[in-house]
């Protein structure tokens, strides 16, 4: 046995040098040439600059370093849903009207300097994992043809509603008229004025559309086929407040003064969430604020509909509330009872050249032709991404999104998603999910970089064990979106509990539930600790006594 010195370091300290020597027996280990807080570097790729995508280009320059960050998004600009989703609506200023929710997302993402990192009109168009460099090859499509990049790490933030699909209707392209889907409006303001006008869905899209063309329009003809609870107004506590009996709110100029005290709506806000976060209880099949909810819902749309009572019998649903989304919908059922709206219940047989025929034989002439029928709520992916061993996440989601905590799935290392499979929520705030999905991550991308790591994949077990707890909850027998638009089968579209559950879950990551690889060629776990140095020390910059920033004094101290 012999001893020999192990050269691990040599670095400059006031222009000296300081070598790094450990003496022992039969060990030839090389100390990482950084300091410990020298992070290893990341390319991150966003896909898509909705609210996630934007508060991802908020969150990673303030809480990473060492990174490079890119936001790709399809479209011409920024604002993911809202930025495509422009159909009208008559919704006051309680509930925001869509262009107010884009002109905010866009002024919050040009003050923290997101617009940097966005390239628009790139839409993913393939993503392939490269096993020896520990990368994902990503192929995005432009107006100038196809780009290449590769990086590190991806948070898919595009969410469950962004690819919106025309229904199956045989003849629909046939028609002759003007063809427009909610989910990506061209109608000009108004263009609807004297026009006649088939709205095809009962959706949250429809119910805010209807009464938005009613007043302009010839005819409206709304096509339903199936039945939905129409709820009273969301946080109707502060409405009640100011507008008593009514169902929304328009603020008059001395309350919009108001809300510049910030302590005043700080507290207004926290009123909100609070109210928000109480009716948990109406999701879960048989509680009594369920049964209560269906009562008070019930008797307001028999009210409503008391001018043509019979829509009622088509319209309110025998399943529970919150089987299906729920909408407060202010002005649809108004609106249906007024004399140019027709709601129709026949199923529809087929579009002609000039408008619809029903399976009754009736055929009904329309100038315009509205689909309110959503999106592909699978979660399947529209391009290939294709992870370890070529397995492919199409072919993997064929027939149920199968994840973790709605963040990940096994065999696509450093494949992260915000707002993924089983993260919308039947009642509360998802904005709140969102932050705290996007922290949450941001902790895995942290671990990855501050201990050097290859990858982080999620392990098949815990993901198995997630889609077993996750698979016993809204079970109950209505069409949805949260069911991939089927009537039976299992729950993708909702988080497994309320909003206030989902962030205590997102509050720390579980680290025994992935499986991780060095980035380095080391044998050796505690390479990351690097040369036993900091960067404020080696480099003579920065605080050498930050800790004493983050003393946490107990109460009464």
């Amino acid at each position: 046995m012999t001893t020999e010195p192990i050269q691990t370091h040599s670095t400059a300290v006031n222009g000296v040098h300081i070598n790094g020597v450990i003496n022992h027996p039969d060990i030839s280990y090389q100390l990482g040439d950084f300091a410990i807080d020298e992070y290893r570097p990341v390319r991150i790729a966003v896909i898509g600059a909705g609210y996630s995508g934007i508060l991802a280009g908020i969150r990673i320059p303030q809480r990473l370093k060492n990174f490079e960050l890119v936001i790709y998004e399809r479209e011409s600009g920024i604002g993911g849903t809202w930025y495509v989703n422009r159909y009208p609506t008559r919704w006051s200023s309680f509930y925001a009207p869509g262009h107010e929710i884009l002109a905010y997302l866009q002024k919050t993402a040009s003050k923290y300097h997101v617009e940097k990192y966005v390239k628009l009109q790139h839409e993913l168009s393939g993503a392939e994992w490269d096993e020896e460099n520990g990368k994902w090859l990503l192929k995005l499509t432009t107006p100038d043809g196809e780009v290449s990049d590769a990086v590190d790490v991806v948070l898919n933030c595009t969410g469950g509603l962004s690819n919106w699909n025309w229904p199956d209707i045989p003849g629909l392209h046939d028609f002759e008229g003007t063809l427009v889907h909610s989910a990506k409006w061209t109608l000009e303001k108004e263009a609807w004025e004297g026009k006649t006008v088939a709205v095809i869905g009962v959706g949250s899209s429809a119910i805010q559309i209807v009464p938005a063309l009613q007043p302009k329009a010839a005819k409206v003809s709304n096509f339903v086929r199936g039945k939905t609870w129409i709820s009273a107004p969301f946080a109707s506590r502060e409405i009640s407040i100011r507008n008593p009996g009514g169902e929304t709110h328009y603020f008059t100029e001395p309350e919009m003064k108001e809300f510049e005290n910030t302590e005043y709506y700080t507290k207004f806000r926290h009123d909100l969430e609070d109210e928000l976060n109480a009716v948990h209880g109406s999701t879960q099949r048989g509680h009594p604020i369920q049964h209560a909810a269906a009562a008070v819902f019930r008797e307001a749309m028999l009210r409503k509909l008391a001018k043509k009572p019979w829509i009622a019998e088509h319209l309110i649903p025998d399943f529970p509330v919150a089987c299906r989304r729920l909408t407060p919908g202010p002005g649809y059922l108004e609106a249906l009872c007024e004399d140019n709206v027709e709601f129709v219940t026949e199923n529809i047989a087929r579009i002609t050249p000039e408008g619809i025929e029903t399976i009754d034989g009736q055929h009904r002439a329309f100038d315009i032709i509205v689909c309110a029928t959503g999106y592909d709520t699978t979660y399947r992916p529209r391009c290939s991404i294709k992870g370890r061993n070529g397995v492919d996440l199409q072919d993997k989601w064929k027939d149920f999104p199968v994840n973790y905590l709605s963040v990940a799935t096994d065999g696509f290392p450093n494949w992260f998603y915000a707002l993924g499979p089983n993260s919308a929520v039947g009642s509360g705030s998802l904005l709140v999910l969102i932050e705290k999905e996007i922290d949450y991550l941001l902790k895995i991308v942290t671990k990855l970089q501050r201990e050097r790591l290859k990858f982080v994949e999620v392990k098949k077990e815990a993901v198995e064990d997630f889609d077993e707890y996750s698979k016993t909850v809204y079970s109950v027998k209505c069409r949805s979106w949260y069911k991939m638009g089927k009537e039976e089968g299992r729950i993708a579209g909702l988080w497994p509990g309320s909003t206030l559950h989902a962030l205590k879950v997102f509050g720390n990551p579980r680290w025994e539930d992935f499986n991780y690889e060095s980035a380095d060629k080391t044998h050796n776990r505690f390479y990351w600790l690097g040369n036993g140095w900091t960067i404020p020390e080696r480099d003579e910059v920065g605080d050498r006594a930050w800790y004493l920033d983050e003393i946490d004094y107990p109460p009464g101290s």
